[in-house]
């Protein structure tokens, strides 16, 4: 069997990959690749990934990149109790995926480029504080949500919760306040427990 091969580096979205594939115990190799360096636009890399971001994976002779289909695909073909169990449960992974995806990831990477973090990122803190305030609603909605179950699917920890705590997990980094969703801390605190997490040190770039 060939190695799983995960282009990317850990401080990108490329750490909640590298997450999932700890988490399933798949072998794999890191092929450390920064996109700051311009090491995505060469053209052997574009050969992995035409679009020119990281992550990407090389699984035998299948290509895949962007994070959230790896991580589902890894999941579907791996199994065990972190995969969908039910057809409505992969449905309901899909929905907090793209949930994360669409109503969380873009405010939180926005936060993050402007609160100065790397060299040269500018500072706003109108900005972040704007972005912080979009968050509101949907922390809102997953705030109830967990109010009624410990994970997203139920009662267990599922490549759902790694989906969505790989994206929220960044917020408190960069001082996000979940105090008004006590649910969403106490979920991503034991979310951001397990030893699998990869450590962060700075918020993404790449």
């Amino acid at each position: 069997m060939s190695t799983l091969r995960i282009y990317g580096n850990p401080l990108s979205r490329t750490d909640r990959v590298l997450w999932l594939a700890q988490e399933l115990g798949i072998p794999f190799e890191l092929v450390p690749i920064s996109g700051s360096k311009g090491e995505t636009k060469t053209p052997e890399f574009l050969a992995i990934n035409p679009n020119g971001h990281i992550p990407a994976i090389a699984d035998g002779g299948f290509l895949l990149n962007e994070s959230m289909a790896i991580n589902l695909y890894l999941a579907r073909k791996h199994g065990g109790a972190l995969a969908p169990a039910t057809l409505e449960e992969e449905a309901l992974t899909y929905q907090w995926t793209l949930w994360a995806v669409t109503e969380t990831e873009t405010s939180i990477v926005r936060a993050a480029r402007n609160i100065g973090a790397l060299a040269g990122d500018p500072v706003n803190m109108d900005v972040v504080r704007a972005e912080f305030a979009k968050l509101q609603g949907p922390l809102n909605v997953l705030n109830a949500h967990l109010a009624k179950i410990p994970y997203l699917l139920g009662e267990r920890f599922t490549v759902a919760d790694l989906n969505v705590a790989a994206v929220l997990s960044w917020g408190p980094m960069i001082g996000l306040d979940l105090s008004p969703q006590p649910q969403v801390a106490a979920w991503l605190g034991r979310c951001m427990a397990r030893p699998a997490v990869p450590k962060k040190v700075i918020p993404p770039k790449d």
